[in-house]
């Protein structure tokens, strides 16, 4: 697979290397964290099946096929994408899963205490990207055995201003960077809605649409860039145990996407 895969539009480029968005410019203009930059060391990432911090419930996962050890948002993060296809606009991506196949957890030993994960369920994961009129949409395709309970979330690091002057805008409310920082690593939670408005103060404003997942949670400790996460449920501020009683279950084919928009 080649290591960078642009796709191209009229005056839209997007990059993508071996699967993670690395560059998303519209007119010149930079959208997406740079990698190398403060705040965070990648652009983008996938979580799943689990999201949040396992470790308050000592790294198990509860599943009708017994528990499973995962860490902090999930084990996809540690398999590479394989390359389905590509051309001038598009390029599709994907991962799959061998139930109960142990990955070596990158977290460990520095941030961990498991050395390896598992899964009890085979999965599919595709990650699709489609460029047309200075949008990027992103689909996310899980097929899996109907039952296999899961959590997803999408990880993607937007450029800010680094003025901390940039807000955001969602269910008829301002946010501002200062409310997102005094949350720290719990993320602030924005719950029930498919939109965000990224308000930039040195460029072009982004609105970011989904479906399927319907919350967000927002992430930053820097002023120069900031993570607006699509999830399917939000974990940070509860008590409750990860088990299957609280994922969503799959049907056998599960869709979800995200639609960055330069307004």
């Amino acid at each position: 697979m080649k290591d960078f895969i642009k796709l191209k539009e009229k005056n839209s480029v997007a990059t993508i290397e071996k699967g993670e968005l690395i560059s998303f410019k519209v007119d010149g203009s930079e959208y997406i964290h740079q990698k190398g930059s403060k705040g965070w060391r990648k652009s983008d990432d996938e979580m799943f099946p689990i999201i949040g911090p396992v470790s308050k419930n000592n790294f198990r996962v509860h599943t009708k096929k017994g528990d499973a050890i995962q860490d902090q948002h999930g084990l996809l993060r540690e398999m590479d994408y394989v390359l389905i296809s590509s051309d001038e606009k598009t390029a599709k991506f994907s991962k799959k899963y061998v139930k109960n196949t142990k990955l070596i957890n990158s977290k460990y030993p520095e941030k961990s205490t498991e050395e390896k994960l598992f899964w009890p369920f085979d999965f599919a994961f595709e990650k699709h990207f489609s460029l047309e009129n200075n949008t990027l949409k992103i689909d996310f395709i899980i097929t899996a055995e109907a039952g296999m309970p899961f959590m997803l979330g999408y990880h993607p690091a937007f450029l800010l201003s680094n003025s901390g002057k940039d807000t955001l805008l969602a269910n008829d409310k301002k946010i501002t960077l200062e409310e997102i920082y005094e949350v720290g690593h719990n993320a602030f939670p924005v719950l029930n809605t498919d939109k965000i408005i990224l308000e930039n103060s040195d460029r072009n404003h982004l609105e970011i649409s989904t479906t399927n997942f319907n919350n967000f949670m927002l992430w930053t400790e820097v002023d120069n860039m900031l993570c607006i996460e699509p999830i399917s449920q939000y974990t940070s501020y509860t008590d409750e145990k990860f088990s299957e009683e609280n994922m969503r279950i799959s049907s056998g084919k599960e869709e979800f996407s995200i639609t960055i928009k330069v307004l």
